[in-house]
């Protein structure tokens, strides 16, 4: 068995970090950078930034905090929000990260996703989906529709379907995070991880929801996942990343102890 990864998600919002539900209520919990360190330290095995005001503001990326981090951290990490070209993915690795993710810009232009891979390879680019629950339809057969620009734009489109485009287009990951679940502690949208592994090839990993280490084992064996996003539960203090992994291990699922 591969082991299970457990990638703490980091959103930022005017260089510090925060934390809402379901996208609204953010409130400021401190410096990204400390707290990348503190993670990297516990045993996490990446680590996902997101400027998640970035696209719906129209404005670039963070580049500043990606290199304050990449000096401060020695494990693969991602970065999203404003990438819109692929010049600022190249902003983003030379500022220190290893991948990129593409979520709104991606939607609006899908070519991006096919010349990002071609230019820096798929291992580099993340697909980043954020889904909500509606009523099923002809445009939305499978009842989860794509929304863009941190929550605030339904596009019509089928989560399933754009899942299995942006793996054609050359993405190496998916990273899938339910509205509904998002920062409710109530854990994953496994029907929604599970349908979304089963339709593609390449890695996914569940996002939204982690109140609890079960539902970490959860989202990695019921659904299918190959890693567990985590924010609350550890920027809240509830638990470290060796305790989830712990429990992890406890329940049968294999984790990387150590780097």
């Amino acid at each position: 068995m591969l082991s299970k990864r457990v990638i703490p998600c980091l959103d930022v919002r005017n260089g510090r970090l925060t934390k809402g539900v379901r996208f609204e209520g953010n409130v400021d919990i401190g410096d990204p950078v400390e707290t990348a360190r503190k993670y990297y330290e516990e045993g996490a095995d990446e680590i996902v930034f997101y400027d998640i005001t970035a696209s719906h503001e129209a404005r670039g990326i963070f580049l500043d905090v990606v290199e304050q981090v990449a000096s401060q951290i020695f494990i693969p990490f991602s970065v999203g929000g404003g990438i819109n070209t692929v010049g600022d993915m190249r902003d983003v690795l030379v500022a220190g990260a290893e991948k990129v993710s593409v979520n709104s810009g991606a939607v609006k232009n899908p070519d991006i996703i096919s010349e990002g891979a071609a230019r820096f390879g798929s291992q580099c680019i993340v697909l980043g989906m954020d889904v909500k629950r509606v009523e099923k339809s002809e445009t939305i057969p499978s009842g989860f529709e794509v929304v863009i620009h941190g929550g605030r734009k339904y596009m019509g489109m089928d989560a399933l379907e754009w899942a299995r485009t942006g793996e054609a287009l050359g993405a190496g990951e998916i990273c899938l995070n339910s509205i509904d679940a998002d920062g409710t502690k109530n854990g994953y949208d496994i029907e929604l991880t599970r349908m979304v592994a089963e339709a593609v090839t390449i890695p996914v990993i569940a996002s939204g929801g982690a109140g609890s280490p079960q539902h970490m084992v959860e989202a990695v064996t019921r659904g299918r996942a190959t890693a567990a996003l985590i924010a609350s539960i550890v920027h809240y203090g509830e638990y470290t990343i060796a305790d989830l992994k712990k429990h992890m291990a406890e329940a049968g699922v294999q984790t990387r102890s150590v780097w």
